[in-house]
This record gives C-alpha cells, structure tokens and sequence, in this order.
C-alpha cells in the first residue's frame, strides 16, 4: 500500500492527499469546466463533498494507487498527479497528470513528475514506472522527456477519442534509470545576411507541401510520392517529436525581405555518443539560384559545430544533381566519395564538415 497521507515537497510544489478543505477550490474548478482532475472527479458542484470524502480515496484503499493534489506554495491547488494500476508483485505503476489551465507553460508537470517518481523508489519497493502520452500530445511528450523517462515505443491507434483512434506512446523509468532528460537540440532562431532560420509552424504548410511536391525535389530526394499538405502536416509534427526523442531537428528558413518560405533544412540521424548528423534541405522552386540554401547550411553547420559542439556533418546529394552538389561546397563541405546506388538506385555524392574546416 502507499502510505495514506504523503506529503511530497518539491522546489515550488507540494503534492499531497485531497481532502474536505479543498471543496471550494474543486467546486470554483468544476463550475469553471476545467479539466485536469483525476478521472471520476465530480461533474456538478453537488457531488463535490462526497468525492472529497470517499471518492478520490478509492484508488489507495484498493491499494492499486494514489490521487494527489499538487499546490503551489502558496496552498492553490494548480494540478493533480496520480499513480494507477499498481501492481505490486511485478513492481510496477502508472503515473498520470493535469494541470489546470491557467498554470500550465510553468513547468509544474515536469516539477510534479519528478518528485513523485523520486518517492516512489526511495519510498516503496515498486521498481518501473509507466506513462502514456497522446502521439499528437506534444507539452505532454516534452515533460515526459524532460522528467528523464525513456521512449519505448509506440501503440496503434490504442486509444478513441472524439475524433477517432489515436497513437499513444509508451514511456517507461526503472530503479536505477539516470533520470537525466536525454539530449536534444533546442529550438532556436539563426540569422543571416537575408534569411531568418526558424523552427516550422503551421504556416508553413502550403509552402513546404508545393515545394515538396515540385517535380525536381521529388526527383532528387526521398520525400513521399504524390505529396500532399497532409503530408507536410505530418512531417512538420513528426519533426517535433523527433526532436523531442534526440534524434534530430528541422527548421523553415525564410527571407527576411518579405518573409516567404525558401528552404527547408533538417538535422537527423543524430548520434550523441559520437556528436555526429546528417544534413539535408530542399529549396521552394521560387527561391533557387539565389544562394539561399547555401547561406542557410552554412549558418546551420557552424552552429552545430561551434555551439551545439558536434564533430562531424555528413551531407549527401544526388551524383546527377549539380546544384545541390555546389550548396554542399559553398557551404564549406569537403567531398569524401561516392555512396553507390543510396537513392532508388541512384548514387549519391557524400559530404563532410568538421570543426576544423570552418575557416
């Protein structure tokens, strides 16, 4: 069993049982239509009390978990964490969490999660803890991965929502996981002489779908066939998570002089034990021969090599595509050989950067 009345203390939380003393604040959060509650938290202002009572403690008198709220310092109920479907001869649990609307974007997840797991481990003899978070769910992926859990994997379609199945991933922490968020690359801004290099937003969709689309890019890259804005959706969110995951980053570069889309330019295959990558990038048809995609690989490059401290680049590009040979070059790429039959059977032409060729 948990003990009945803990009482967690982080740096700007504590987590603790609710209780009778809470009911204004439930019944102001029930009234207002805020959902971040456990589930069976009361829907009329009415049930309050008796969920008070009796029915937010159901969960630790079966002995399968616990609800607590979690306060700021000031005593403000601001979420609730709790841990569920306990089983404790195989040692595991599940932790789930919700923050109340107006306190979220202050990292009170992220806090909660980390001092519940901490207890849990010094406290009991339970030895994993589960969490599952929408794909789609980005915030709660991102506190998943800051509060050190492991990306395990990915259920299908596990869950039915309003808008129908949905894909949930499975984190997972052990005893004795470091509890060190994985690396990964901050989101950021560079600029250049005429480009801002930004994280995508959704704007950018139209833009990235016809570049995408173009029969050049689709000739000379890897990019799906028949691509379509939905395509371009699901690259821009996957590019996110696959950030999120360390395993690399995206960006949008656009002109400073009108703000249009040009480039698109992504960091992946990303190895942290050896600080290495892949480049690639594909220009909008309206933005080529004007240099653009070199100026932007190139601000891309140094970054990662000066500041993010990387020691090599790799970059490859098709033999029958000469343009996109010359942005290697221009940005400082020195050519290494020849990757026979990479692309659809195609060679491709392979690129390094490595601190010392930046001049």
């Amino acid at each position: 069993m948990f003990d009945p009345q803990p009482a967690i203390t982080t740096e700007r939380l504590v987590l603790r049982p609710f209780g009778p003393s809470d009911a204004d604040r439930i019944r102001s959060v029930v009234e207002s239509g805020a959902r971040f509650l456990p589930p069976g938290a009361p829907g009329h202002v009415a049930s309050v009390p008796q969920w008070l009572a009796n029915g937010v403690h159901e969960l630790h008198r079966s002995g399968q978990g616990v609800h607590l709220a979690m306060t700021d310092r000031n005593g403000l109920i601001v979420g609730a964490i709790s841990l569920f479907k306990t089983v404790w001869g195989a040692g595991t649990t599940e932790v789930g969490y919700g923050v109340h609307p107006l306190h979220r974007g202050r990292g009170f997840a992220t806090e909660a999660l980390r001092g519940l797991v901490a207890y849990v481990f010094a406290e009991t003899t339970l030895r994993r803890v589960d969490l599952t978070a929408d794909l789609d769910n980005l915030p709660s992926l991102s506190v998943a991965r800051k509060a050190g859990f492991t990306w395990e994997g990915v259920l299908r379609a596990a869950v039915l929502e309003d808008d129908g199945p949905h894909d949930l991933v499975i984190f997972g922490m052990l005893r004795d996981d470091s509890r060190t968020p994985a690396d990964l690359l901050p989101r950021t801004e560079l600029r250049t002489g005429r480009l801002l290099v930004r994280p995508f937003v959704e704007e950018d969709v139209p833009d990235l779908a016809a570049t995408a689309a173009d029969p050049l890019t689709q000739a000379m890259t890897g990019v799906p066939r028949n691509y379509t804005q939905a395509h371009a959706r699901a690259f821009i969110a996957g590019a996110e998570r696959m950030r999120l995951r360390g395993q690399g980053i995206a960006w949008a570069v656009e002109e400073e002089a009108g703000g249009r889309f040009a480039v698109s330019v992504d960091l992946r295959d990303v190895d942290w034990g050896n600080r290495t990558g892949e480049i690639g990038y594909m220009a909008a048809p309206w933005a080529r021969g004007r240099g653009y995609t070199a100026e932007a690989v190139t601000a891309i490059g140094r970054w990662l090599l000066q500041e993010q401290r990387f020691h090599r680049l790799r970059l490859r590009a098709a033999a029958s595509n000469p343009a996109s040979q010359r942005v290697a070059e221009k940005a400082g790429f020195v050519r290494e050989g020849v990757e026979r039959g990479a692309l659809r059977g195609e060679d491709l032409v392979v690129y390094s950067l490595v601190p010392a060729d930046l001049g």
